[in-house]
């Protein structure tokens, strides 16, 4: 059986690779999107249209509640934190703090079981994090202020919803853990978005488009697939992978935007891989967050 084990880690992790490479391709998109639609409400629907389809394609095996209501309001509580924080912040710094989960996970990982992270972790959470410093600055003030800290609070949840989303997708279905997870963001989304901020919506052919591939790719299938996933792997690695979310959001502003790419954007890309690389020429430690377990 532990002969099949590298080969479930390596697909999983490229499952995580396409996640990030969803996230990031369609942030162009969302922001687009934005202009004609308030942040909260879009979330609500984007994940509300997420939870539909989801169940109408999965046969998921019903189980336990409680894991995926508790992912769930770590998701959500991630999003509408960093949604908040954007108005009082740049998005360059929002996109920094909350990249700052990649150094969360393993800290979160260690006290949870217990374990110190492996060397080649560390170093590797050490580049991806100062790959993203370079990705993300450009003279931007470092003076904290209430969106700052919102957005810490979004990175915290983020880490958490990782680890925790490692611990229960090895002890339930992983189909009924993703539609738990979702449709509690739909909940909340569809109860909070009407008094968090003035709602509005004008159904132009970009919010269509955006909530389109938002829910099915960026959303169902995107957390169906880290759900999956994250059964195979560590939650340490997985937040590292997740790091090339910005890379894959830079490649495509720049393909579809025409956004300039300094050389300072291109090191902190390179820092990323690199990151990456270091942990994956690692093999995965037998433990209890890393062993694979069947459904």
């Amino acid at each position: 059986m532990s002969t099949h084990k590298p080969p479930g880690r390596f697909v999983a992790e490229g499952g995580l690779a396409l996640v990030a490479l969803l996230w990031g391709a369609t942030f162009v998109l969302v922001k687009d999107a934005l202009n004609d639609v308030s942040t909260v409400l879009f979330l609500a629907i984007r994940f509300t249209a997420a939870t539909v389809a989801l169940g109408l394609v999965t046969r998921p095996k019903i189980g336990p509640w409680k894991g995926g209501i508790f992912t769930g309001m770590l998701l959500f509580t991630g999003y509408l934190l960093q949604t908040l924080g954007l108005r009082w912040t740049t998005a360059a710094k929002s996109g920094f703090i909350t990249g700052l989960y990649i150094v969360l996970v393993p800290l979160v990982s260690a006290v949870v079981y217990k374990k110190a992270p492996h060397w080649a972790e560390l170093a590797g959470v050490i580049l991806a994090t100062v790959g993203l410093g370079l990705l993300s600055f450009a003279g931007t003030s470092l003076q904290m202020g209430i969106g700052d800290l919102l957005t810490i609070g979004c990175a915290v949840a983020y880490a958490v919803h990782i680890v925790v989303l490692g611990h229960y997708s090895r002890r339930m279905d992983h189909s009924w853990l993703a539609l738990l997870q979702l449709g509690t963001c739909g909940v909340i989304g569809l109860s909070t978005f009407w008094w968090v901020e003035p709602s509005y919506v004008k159904w132009s052919g970009r919010v269509w488009l955006a909530l389109a591939v938002t829910s099915l790719l960026a959303t169902a299938l995107a957390f169906a697939i880290q759900t999956w996933a994250q059964r195979h792997t560590s939650a340490t690695r997985a937040a590292i992978i997740f790091s090339l979310e910005p890379v894959f959001a830079w490649v495509t502003a720049f393909l579809v935007a025409g956004e300039v790419l300094t050389g300072r954007s291109v090191v902190g890309a390179f820092l990323i891989l690199a990151g990456i690389l270091l942990v994956e020429l690692k093999p995965a430690r037998v433990g209890e967050h890393h062993n694979v377990q069947s459904a």
